[in-house]
């Protein structure tokens, strides 16, 4: 069979029985679909793998396939490690006028499996006459495109993504491929995008020249707050029937304010939609090869933000209790006082030498890291020139890649 007589089809196989011969990683992959579609699934096989033997929803039968194993079928599914028993398996079906996928040699079945995915209510698949990687590699391609905005599909049809709504977007740690599926997807969709200056900006370029582009930090406001001038521009262009996209930071949720803009929407009547985002506080040590926490190290960590010094009276922490435990602090927003955080931390009881790492600019191509001591780390910061945005991060698995 060649990719020029395949003819592509969508079965439609609720309450109908398949039968999958194999229990090992192809059947792993190819099983939770059969389910969801509701297939009546029965698997024989003479050894299956755990998570095959998790799954719920089919029938499984240990022991070798028998002729007379495809009674009944609509369509079979050849995956056994045996190419003799592959091939009794198709000779049976097509005796049985069954269609049927020989996993191993996919020419020489009945049936292809294409390369699959869902989109916004589509069903999208492709075959290459069998060339698995490569109808996977074009599977991915054009999933891409759709989420990138580069291949059109009416908004109307994106979930999240109505006309009067907003949807609030973690743009994640600042490398634009680490922000979500979803994320990218209603960003293609957007009619305005309101960005902050710590949302990806490679995220901005790829969106369509028609799309309105507000730098939340240059909205213009009097006396009122800034965050009151971001969320009235955020209503006022959803109650215009747009599509409105406020692009954050890592995650809208930590340190981002974002709560403040869902209730200010909810009191006006404008339906919102979160989109969490990959968190820099994570991220961004991780990326720089430093977990945040290590079996048999540490069992906790906290992220602090640095934006008021520990004396002042809006401040919320218990630096105390932050310095007498034994877990990662990772401190956000915190290098323009970092000699009062190191201060208090010291005089609360942390070890001096206790391992510091510093990350400028995570994930980007502008990423600077600097490695130091609790004691020593005020002075490098400030000799090495390190500016926001910078993540610290505070103990034992700082000292990891050093």
């Amino acid at each position: 069979m060649t990719s020029e007589n395949a003819y592509l089809v969508g079965l439609r196989l609720a309450g109908k029985k398949v039968v999958v011969v194999g229990g090992g990683t192809v059947a792993q992959r190819r099983l939770p679909l059969l389910v969801a579609s509701g297939a009546d699934v029965h698997v024989i096989t003479r050894a299956a793998t755990p998570a095959v033997e998790a799954i719920d929803g089919i029938t499984l039968t240990t022991r070798d396939f028998r002729a007379g194993d495809l009674e009944g079928a609509w369509y079979v599914i050849a995956a056994t490690d045996d190419p003799e028993v592959n091939a009794a398996i198709v000779a049976e079906a097509e005796s049985r006028r069954v269609f049927c996928v020989r996993a191993d040699v996919a020419v020489e079945g009945t049936a292809v499996t294409p390369a699959t995915f869902e989109y916004e209510g589509l069903s999208v698949g492709v075959l290459a006459g069998g060339e698995h990687r490569r109808s996977a590699g074009i599977r991915t391609a054009i999933r891409e495109a759709l989420q990138r905005g580069l291949i059109g599909v009416d908004s109307s049809a994106a979930p999240g993504a109505a006309k009067g709504t907003v949807a609030l977007v973690g743009g994640g740690p600042g490398d634009p491929e680490l922000v979500t599926v979803r994320g990218r997807r209603l960003l293609a969709h957007a009619d305005v995008v309101v960005a902050d200056r710590l949302a990806p900006q490679d995220l901005l370029s790829e969106l369509s020249p028609e799309v309105e582009v507000i730098d939340a930090a240059k909205i213009p406001y009097g006396r009122a707050m800034a965050q009151d001038a971001i969320n009235e521009v955020l209503i006022s262009r959803a109650r215009e029937g747009k599509f409105v996209v406020r692009l954050k930071g890592g995650d809208p949720f930590v340190f981002a304010r974002g709560y403040e803009e869902v209730i200010a929407c909810a009191e006006a009547g404008i339906p919102v939609t979160v989109v969490p985002g990959v968190t820099s506080a994570i991220a961004v040590p991780a990326l720089a090869g430093v977990p945040v926490t290590h079996r048999g190290l540490t069992h906790e960590f906290v992220v602090v933000s640095g934006h008021v010094a520990p004396d002042h009276p809006e401040s919320l922490v218990n630096w105390d209790a932050l310095a007498a435990m034994n877990g990662t602090i990772v401190l956000l927003m915190a290098v323009e006082r970092i000699e009062l955080f190191v201060k208090i931390l010291l005089r609360g009881g942390r070890p001096a030498d206790t391992p510091v790492l510093v990350v400028q600019h995570g994930t980007t191509s502008s990423q600077r890291t600097l490695r130091a001591t609790l004691s020593e780390a005020p002075e490098r910061i400030r000799s090495d020139g390190i500016r926001p945005p910078a993540i610290i991060v505070i103990g034992a698995v700082a000292g990891f890649g050093a």
